[in-house]
C-alpha cells in the first residue's frame, strides 16, 4: 500500500473553497418575532413567521452561520474518475448562544463519492435544479417556489440525464392541522432529471415518484396506509442581454410533500378512522438579474406556493398558502468580495385564515474562495 501511495496520490487533485459571509438582518414579524432559536432568526423558512405575540415584533440579528467549508478530491485511475466531495456550514445548530460565545457547531450539508458516473452520499436532490436558483442574501431566496432538499442518494448520470433512488421520508397532516412524520418509509423515492440546452439558455425537466408509507399506531388508530406520490419540475437559465439573467421554476405535484417549499405543506392527511388523502400543490418563481455596471447588481425575485387541501384540513391550522418576494442590491469590488443589501417580504396563510407577514432588511459581506 505504502508502495502504490506516490503512484496513485500523483494523478489526485485536491481543492479548498467556501467562503465566509456576515449577515446583519433587522426582522419585522407582524404577529410578533419568534424566539432566537427558531430557524426563521437564521433565515427565511414558509411555516415558520406566524410568530408569538406575547413577544415584540421588531428583533436584530447579527450571525456568520452561512459561512462554509468544502474539500474535493479528483482522481484519475486505470482511466475512471473517482471524486470525494465533503461541504460544512453552522446552519440549524443550536449549541451556541448570543450571551457569550455564539458557538455553534458545524453540520454535514455535502458528502458524496463519484466513479464515473455514479454517485453515492448525501447532496442535493436530484429533483432540484440548485444552478437555477436566484442570486440573494436569504439563504434561500426563493424558498416557497423550489424543491429544496438535501439527502442519501444513489445516482447514475450521463449526457445530462440523471436517474436516482433516494432517502424514503414522508409526512402527513393530521386532521388537527399538526405534522405526524411516518417511521415506517421503506420504498426509495424515484427520481429522474433531465437537463438541456437551447442556443445560450440551460432548461430542467425533472418527474418524482415516491411511496407514502405509514404502519404505525397514532393515539387510538392504526394506520396501515400507503398512498403514491408525484411531482413535476421545470427550471431554465435564460440570457436576456448583456449579461442580465432569467430564471425561473414550475413546480406541480400530488403528494409532493417535503420536497418542495422546505417541507410547508405535507404529502398526505390521515383521517382519524383510517384512510389517507395526497395534498396536491403548484408552485414555483421567477428572477430576474440586471448588471448595473460590472461590479454593481441586482436580482428581482417573486416566488409562490398554493397547496389544494382536501376538505377535511378546512378551519386547521395547516399551511395552504405562502408568498415572498425580495430586492436586493450587490456591489463586488474585487471578484472574491461581496457585499450587499436586501428587503424581504413574505406571507404565509393557513387553511383557518391565519396568516404571518415577515419584512426584513439584510446587510450582507461575503468573501469566498
Amino acid at each position: 500500500m505504502l508502495a502504490a501511495a506516490p503512484s496513485a496520490m500523483a494523478e489526485t487533485e485536491f481543492k479548498f473553497g467556501g467562503y465566509v459571509k456576515a449577515d446583519f438582518m433587522v426582522s419585522n414579524y407582524d404577529n410578533g418575532a419568534p424566539d432566537d432559536s427558531n430557524l426563521s432568526r437564521q433565515f427565511y423558512v414558509p411555516g415558520t413567521i406566524y410568530g408569538d405575540p406575547n413577544r415584540a415584533n421588531t428583533v436584530t440579528d447579527f450571525q456568520a452561520r452561512e459561512t462554509r467549508f468544502n474539500f474535493t478530491s479528483t482522481s484519475d485511475m486505470d482511466g475512471h474518475t473517482l471524486k470525494f466531495f465533503v461541504e460544512l456550514d453552522f446552519f440549524t445548530t443550536s449549541d451556541g448562544n448570543e450571551r457569550v460565545s455564539n458557538s455553534y457547531a458545524p453540520r454535514l450539508r455535502h458528502a458524496t463519492v463519484t466513479f464515473d458516473n455514479w454517485t453515492a452520499g448525501q447532496t442535493w436532490s436530484t429533483f432540484q435544479n440548485p444552478g437555477a436558483l436566484p442570486e440573494a442574501l436569504d439563504f434561500v431566496g426563493a424558498a416557497e417556489g423550489t424543491p429544496f432538499v438535501r439527502q442519501g442518494l444513489i445516482k447514475y448520470s450521463n449526457n445530462g440525464f440523471s436517474v436516482a433512488i433516494e432517502n424514503p421520508k414522508s409526512t402527513f397532516t393530521s386532521t388537527a392541522g399538526g405534522r405526524i412524520e411516518s417511521d415506517s418509509s421503506y420504498i426509495p423515492d424515484l427520481v429522474a432529471r433531465y437537463d438541456f440546452k437551447g442556443g445560450d439558455a440551460s432548461f430542467s425537466i425533472a418527474g418524482l415518484l415516491r411511496s407514502l408509507d405509514i404502519d404505525e399506531t397514532i393515539g387510538d388508530t392504526t394506520y396501515d396506509e400507503s398512498e403514491m406520490g408525484y411531482g413535476l419540475s421545470f427550471a431554465g437559465v435564460v440570457p436576456v442581454f448583456n449579461r442580465d439573467v432569467l430564471k425561473f421554476m414550475l413546480n406541480y405535484g400530488d403528494g409532493t410533500g417535503r420536497y418542495i417549499a422546505l417541507n410547508y405543506a405535507n404529502a398526505a392527511v390521515l383521517r382519524d378512522g383510517g384512510g389517507a388523502d395526497t395534498i396536491s400543490s403548484i408552485s414555483g418563481f421567477v428572477s430576474y438579474q440586471h448588471w448595473w455596471s460590472d461590479k454593481w447588481r441586482s436580482n428581482f425575485t417573486v416566488s409562490g406556493f398554493e397547496a389544494d387541501n382536501p376538505g377535511i384540513l378546512d378551519g386547521t391550522t395547516a399551511n395552504e398558502t405562502s408568498y415572498s418576494g425580495n430586492v436586493n442590491l450587490m456591489f463586488s469590488p474585487v471578484k472574491p468580495l461581496t457585499v450587499g443589501v436586501e428587503w424581504l417580504y413574505a406571507l404565509n396563510e393557513r387553511a383557518n385564515g391565519d396568516d404571518g407577514e415577515l419584512n426584513r432588511f439584510m446587510l450582507s459581506f461575503k468573501y469566498a474562495i
